[in-house]
């Protein structure tokens, strides 16, 4: 999940054709408080920045990630002191859980709003620690301004094409905002492809041929899952008195699928 600069133009604007059918999901169903499936999901606990300057401590506690009765994730920052942060979040992932090799992941999320927070969707290569980042890959799905919540991000990072160099686009609603209802959020990725799309609406594209010089395509190999609400960073405007607290991302569902053709 890093800062986003260079934007696509010229997309198609028709959505792929095909059946596709469903390899992996979660629906969020159980007891509110509950914790999110220790067999599906894996939290990824610490502050430090995360190579962002984030200024949230992320923690495994229901306090800050937990099913809320009605199918929903509730990821939820808190403005708290804790282990020298000023800030909580969590974030999780399905790293060692499951990953998938091209298809198409989406997930149905309802954003927070408000100046600091970052809340995203994305995915990392699944051979992280073997080869690092960002020669594992990086895909965000989705990526947003707390302070913009009328627009989304969508990015691709790669060798040659990393941080501020990441490759990718936005899509702006022409009414209301992400903090208003749920939206459909998804990528789908084939071989040297891949195309970002908002509620079924393709808004860019990606072809190997696509990348700059020197620049390596790395994503059709196997990929996870990733979910979290981060408070500050390169890509957002500080936190300030008025950013709400408790902020939740509220997720509905995710879903992985694999082509029927």
């Amino acid at each position: 999940m890093l800062l986003l600069m260079t934007l696509l133009a010229c997309v198609d604007p028709n959505p792929s054709d095909g059946e596709w059918l469903l390899t992996w999901e979660d629906d969020f169903e159980g007891d509110a408080g509950a914790p999110p499936d220790g067999d599906v999901w894996v939290h990824d606990v610490g502050g430090g920045g995360w190579g962002n300057n984030q200024l949230e401590f992320n923690t495994d506690r229901v306090e800050n990630a937990a099913l809320d009765g009605q199918g929903h994730l509730a990821i939820t920052a808190l403005r708290e002191a804790y282990e020298g942060n000023d800030f909580t979040s969590a974030r999780l992932k399905t790293k060692g859980r499951f990953d998938q090799a091209g298809g198409r992941f989406e997930a149905r999320i309802r954003l927070p709003e408000g100046q600091g927070l970052w809340p995203a969707f994305w995915l990392l290569g699944a051979n992280i620690d073997e080869v690092g980042w960002p020669w594992c890959g990086e895909l965000d799905v989705l990526e947003a301004q707390g302070e913009v919540p009328a627009t989304v991000y969508g990015t691709a990072h790669g060798p040659g094409a990393s941080g501020a160099g990441g490759i990718g686009g936005h899509y702006t609603l022409s009414d209301g905002s992400f903090a208003d209802d749920f939206h459909d959020l998804a990528v789908e990725i084939d071989p040297g492809h891949v195309a970002w799309y908002v509620d079924g609406v393709l808004y860019q594209r990606l072809s190997e041929g696509d990348l700059p010089p020197n620049a390596v395509w790395v994503y059709d190999e196997p990929m996870f899952v990733l979910l979290n609400l981060a408070v500050g960073g390169h890509f957002v405007a500080p936190p300030t008195d008025a950013t709400p607290f408790p902020a939740t991302m509220l997720v509905d569902w995710v879903r992985v699928s694999e082509r029927g053709w």
